[in-house]
């Protein structure tokens, strides 16, 4: 159960409405009364809170779980147990992420300007904005309506920002403008300076960065993540993506919509990325590449070389994934081999 000190808990609500808000089906139209108070784990739901099953390495679990209600694919049904109620799903995930916005949904600003807080005489707000203590919002900053600003985040000049963005304590926004329901996790800094210079020996020659950055509506950035204002032209990360902790998206890099980046990530410079591009923790871009739509990059990877369209590539260098554990099995052979040889000498 969510720490009530934390996070405020919505419901109860019948089953037969929840299966209406995960886009799920009852599979006994009995239980559509049934109330449920939470959502839990599977290993740990009871009476009153409902569970999902996704992955098939859980289904033991799932067969013993105590769980009120669960959410699971039809072809599990079988392994339910008798007192659990089911909600029928193909993407049980999703669904269960649909509900769970139901009993724990976002949180709305509290209106106002809090102390210590300074807003510019020249910046705009939108109705029912938030402004915690200690944060700025600097002259001729945009705030569109029901914005939350973090305590001690700085809204640099010119920023702007689009309806239910929430950024977070600590943030930097500069040079940048945001869509609508943006979401900046604490201690992101977004639009400053990218990495550009021109090496000389007698002392490297700053190269002015003049370009913005430009967020599309719905994306998710996390905490301690950097994004480069562009150079000569603009930095630009597509609607719908959702960009882990400590990522770093160099100037000019410019993001399709939907791509999901994970921790410790970084992209050089200039580089193109599709739509729908996922990537693991830890991956590494050279600069001035194309990432392909639908290209998967394993955790680890390092791209040196423009990728077509719809490959999952792993390494350094990455290659398609096949061709990677291919390599690693021929590896494993000849070191057994060597073993061998090493063990019939003297």
């Amino acid at each position: 159960m969510a720490d009530p000190r934390f996070f405020t808990r919505l419901g109860p609500f019948p089953l037969g409405e929840l299966a209406a808000i995960g886009q799920a089906e009852l599979a006994d139209p009995a239980t559509a009364d049934l109330l449920i108070e939470d959502i839990a784990a599977l290993e740990t739901a009871g009476p009153g809170q409902l569970s999902f099953l996704d992955n098939k390495s859980y289904v033991d679990t799932f067969a013993e779980c105590q769980a009120a209600a669960c959410i699971a694919a039809a072809r599990y049904k079988s392994r339910a147990p008798d007192d659990t109620a089911l909600l029928l799903s193909e993407q049980p995930y999703r669904s269960f992420a649909l509900i769970a916005q139901a009993f724990y949904p976002r949180p709305k600003p509290l209106p106002g300007v809090g102390e210590g807080a300074v807003v510019h005489k020249t910046a705009s707000m939108g109705f029912d904005c938030q402004i915690s203590p200690g944060a700025i919002v600097m002259a001729e900053a945009r705030l569109g309506a029901h914005c939350a600003i973090g305590a001690n985040a700085t809204i640099g000049p010119g920023v702007v920002l689009g309806d239910g963005c929430i950024i977070g304590a600590n943030v930097s926004l500069s040079h940048c403008q945001l869509g609508d329901r943006v979401t900046i996790h604490p201690g992101a800094r977004i639009g400053q300076d990218g990495f550009g210079f021109a090496i000389d020996p007698n002392g490297h020659i700053k190269v002015p960065q003049v370009g913005r950055v430009l967020i599309g509506d719905d994306c998710d950035i996390g905490a301690n993540s950097t994004i480069d204002r562009g150079s000569m032209r603009d930095t630009v990360i597509g609607p719908g993506c959702w960009i882990d902790n400590l990522v770093q998206i160099g100037h000019n890099v410019e993001l399709g919509r939907g791509c999901v980046i994970a921790a410790m990530t970084g992209i050089s410079g200039s580089t193109t990325v599709g739509n729908f591009v996922a990537m693991g923790g830890q991956v590494g871009l050279a600069g001035h590449l194309n990432i392909g739509d639908g290209v998967q990059i394993a955790a680890q990877s390092g791209i040196m070389a423009d990728v077509p369209p719809g490959l999952t590539i792993c390494g350094t260098p990455a290659v398609p994934i096949k061709e990677f554990f291919r390599g690693v099995a021929t590896m494993r052979r000849l070191v057994k081999q060597q073993g061998k040889m090493d063990g019939d000498g003297p």
